[in-house]
């Protein structure tokens, strides 16, 4: 016997009004950024929280906002990480050809290790020549991400930096949403109390 299928019932869009446009400026995104993916994330916070008046989407579309930048410090961290990669190479090229090296050798030795690991970034036939040679040596992938992150620990601080304080305001926002609510929910709770108390007075009298 075939049985009816409860179906999900659709999601409601919470659409910023007309009369409260001015409050949502247009995204300033970087080079790269997709303008969707933007609207989507925008969309899909606006939907959770559903704003019901103008603080209320006023600290939402900040909420939004903070969101899109802690996911785009993410992707340039990640960007970041790949571009210190050749100089991870480079460094451990260094330990293996240059260490050892007569001091009238070095610098041409540093020359072609500078030119190796250009060629790991722009050849994949010399990046595979080159991998398999340190990894003769021991300096396999995670020596490799290891020198990566060596490399990259100043700036890899600022990002992190950047993360926290992004990922704290947000917070603050989203506290400050839920004490803006409950206010006015206490508020409307007195109201209605008050309310209530004036109509029985008015009954008993």
């Amino acid at each position: 016997m075939n049985t009816a299928i409860d179906r999900p019932h659709p999601l409601t869009l919470a659409v910023l009004p007309p009369h409260l446009e001015a409050l949502c400026p247009p995204p300033q995104l970087l080079a790269g950024e997709n303008i969707d993916h933007y609207h989507a994330l925008q969309a899909a916070i606006f939907r959770d929280i559903n704003p019901r008046s103008a603080i209320e989407w006023l600290l939402t579309i900040d909420i939004a906002e903070l969101s899109w930048e802690m996911q785009r410090y993410r992707v340039l961290r990640h960007r970041l990480l790949g571009a210190y990669r050749q100089k991870a190479v480079e460094m451990t090229l260094r330990r293996v050809d240059v260490a050892g090296m007569p001091p009238d050798l070095q610098d041409a030795a540093e020359i072609y290790t500078i030119r190796n690991a250009l060629d790991w970034q722009l050849d994949r036939s010399a990046a595979v020549e080159i991998e398999t040679r340190l990894r003769s040596y021991g300096f396999d992938q995670h020596a490799l991400n290891m020198e990566v992150y060596i490399q990259a620990r100043e700036i890899l601080s600022l990002f992190e930096a950047l993360l926290n304080g992004t990922q704290l305001r947000r917070l603050l926002l989203i506290r400050e949403l839920i004490n803006f609510r409950r206010s006015g929910q206490a508020n409307s709770n007195r109201a209605t109390s008050n309310c209530t108390i004036a109509r029985r007075s008015e009954d008993q009298d």
